[in-house]
């Protein structure tokens, strides 16, 4: 009895404290002294309230900018977004840190966390990748202007996934076009993703794709055009057996290859005389 005494004591204590602080915390956000506002949003800030705090922060911005206090104001406000995972504003507030303080010392944490921002709103391989490529600039831009960091590992990896995410979109585009016979822009598109993709994993499937598309454009042409398409394909055999003769796609490319000489063989045998 005494132990249960004691439980709903300290509970009604907890339950007066939480109602105390919720109250509290009212009060302040409806005055108007941003004094109260800014301590309870670093306080709130501190102990991991990011909804609350940016309540109380939204309200002040305006009002301590270009005050000193205003440095530190902002970051945590950028970084609330962050920590909300807001990341659209997050990139967009830690963007407007580095270029209104250029001289503090988060300048570097908040550029990582600006591209970092970017990075998470990146979409899957088969979206549009329009906050890819900005989150690539973004990444990019931090590790050349902080070659020391200790985010560089780190920013190297995001780079290497979202290169990959668009190596793949752009090959798949390619394929796609492959797949709806639509061969030219399919040879345009592999050759796109060969110039652009130098280092890329599925470089050695872009050449085939690129080699299959030439065939299939040359035996699906008006009969005067075969013979020459099909000689270009045979120039994207050798571009494709130069580099990826033992791979697993070789005999795919021989079988194709040994097609295309019966026809050309075929179109200059002379008739026989009776």
């Amino acid at each position: 009895m005494f132990y249960k005494m004691i439980r709903i004591s300290l509970l009604g204590f907890v339950l007066a404290v939480f109602l105390n602080s919720c109250s509290e915390y009212q009060m302040v956000l409806k005055e108007d002294d941003a004094t109260k506002k800014y301590a309870m949003a670093d306080s709130l800030y501190n102990v991991g309230k990011y909804k609350k705090a940016l309540k109380l922060m939204e309200q002040i911005v305006p009002v301590y900018r270009g005050k000193p206090q205003a440095e530190k104001l902002m970051y945590i406000y950028a970084n609330t977004f962050y920590k909300l995972e807001d990341f659209y504003l997050a990139g967009y507030q830690f963007e407007r840190f580095e270029s209104s303080y250029p001289d503090s010392d988060s300048l570097e944490v908040a550029a990582y966390k600006s591209a970092k921002s970017y990075y998470e709103l990146s979409p899957r391989y088969s979206l549009d990748q329009k906050d890819t490529d900005k989150a690539l600039e973004r990444l990019q831009s931090y590790i050349d202007k902080y070659p020391n960091s200790n985010y560089r590992t780190e920013a190297n990896g995001l780079v290497l996934e979202l290169r990959r995410k668009i190596e793949k979109k752009d090959y798949e585009t390619a394929l796609q076009y492959l797949r709806i016979e639509d061969f030219k822009a399919a040879i345009e598109a592999f050759d796109n993703f060969i110039s652009d993709h130098p280092g890329a994993s599925l470089r050695k499937n872009a050449f085939y794709g690129r080699f299959e598309a030439a065939y299939k454009l040359a035996i699906n042409s008006l009969p005067s055009l075969v013979n020459e398409r099909l000689e270009v394909a045979k120039g994207h055999y050798k571009s494709f057996n130069k580099y990826y003769e033992d791979s697993e796609l070789s005999e795919e490319a021989r079988e194709i290859m040994v097609d295309i000489q019966e026809r050309l063989s075929s179109e200059t045998e002379e008739p026989t005389s009776k």
